[in-house]
């Protein structure tokens, strides 16, 4: 057999190093990933509580859940086909059940046990997320942005691929936050350190004010949480039309529907 000829030899001396040192780096972030999602505390939730605010993909025993396992699987493919991970949930007004949703999504992504998911209260003027898990917590999501603590403070995990962030207290002047250079790099530290497959991040209402549209840059799409018999057609125009020149539109989630 003919010999190869030396710098060839050498060429693919040089490639296969390469190979084994992409190899190595991608086991360390893979280890690290690991040690960062183990050391996060545990969240413990009680089924009851989960049950009467309507956290239905906790468990399957609530025949709704398969409604945000349909959304879960939608939203999956929409990010994969794009190359997207993270998501933002916002509604037009108040009340509109977008946290509730954020939670059960959540939840459901939870059981694809291959994919790891976290998601944010970036709801600063008004957290919801600690009073419906019924865990309270000290987490400032205000500090956490400002740079001033690490993701884990802000952090709880439940089970072994969801993590979820947050909020005890409002903040004051939360759209020049949500803005800042410190959110961006808080964020990214967050996603360098935890690498989820899937951010999700509960924004405030559109209408009452410029958070979301403060905080859109740090996010691929948005899914738009609007509700039935209270969510006008002349809002849900109004916040698409915003959304669609500020970032994707993934979806339309129309919550509290009494009719199939």
């Amino acid at each position: 057999m003919e010999q190869i000829p030396a710098p060839l030899q050498e060429a693919m001396r040089f490639r296969s190093g390469d190979r084994l040192v992409e190899q190595a780096v991608e086991v360390c972030a893979r280890f690290d990933r690991e040690i960062a999602w183990d050391a996060l505390p545990n969240l413990t939730l009680d089924p009851k509580w989960a049950e009467q605010n309507r956290i239905v993909t906790l468990n399957h025993s609530d025949p709704a859940h398969a409604a945000f396992d349909l959304l879960r699987t939608r939203l999956l493919r929409c990010l994969q086909q794009n190359g997207w991970t993270s998501v933002a949930i916002t509604s037009p007004s108040p009340s509109c059940g977008k946290s509730l949703v954020a939670l059960n999504l959540a939840f459901s992504l939870a059981n694809q046990t291959d994919r790891r998911t976290i998601l944010m209260d970036m709801n600063l003027k008004q957290p919801h997320l600690e009073d419906l898990l019924g865990s309270p917590s000290e987490a400032s999501m205000e500090d956490f942005l400002a740079g001033r603590c690490p993701p884990d403070d802000v952090l709880r995990r439940f089970g072994d691929n969801l993590a979820i962030g947050t909020n005890s207290r409002p903040v004051k002047c939360s759209a020049e936050l949500l803005q800042s250079r410190s959110a961006a790099a808080a964020l990214q530290s967050l996603r360098k350190r935890m690498k989820p497959d899937v951010l999700l991040f509960d924004l405030s209402s559109m209408l009452p004010n410029d958070d979301v549209i403060a905080f859109l840059g740090n996010v691929d799409c948005v899914l738009l949480v609007v509700a039935a018999e209270q969510s006008t057609l002349d809002d849900l125009d109004a916040c698409e039309r915003e959304l669609s020149e500020q970032s994707n539109v993934v979806g339309v989630v129309l919550n509290r529907c009494h009719y199939g």
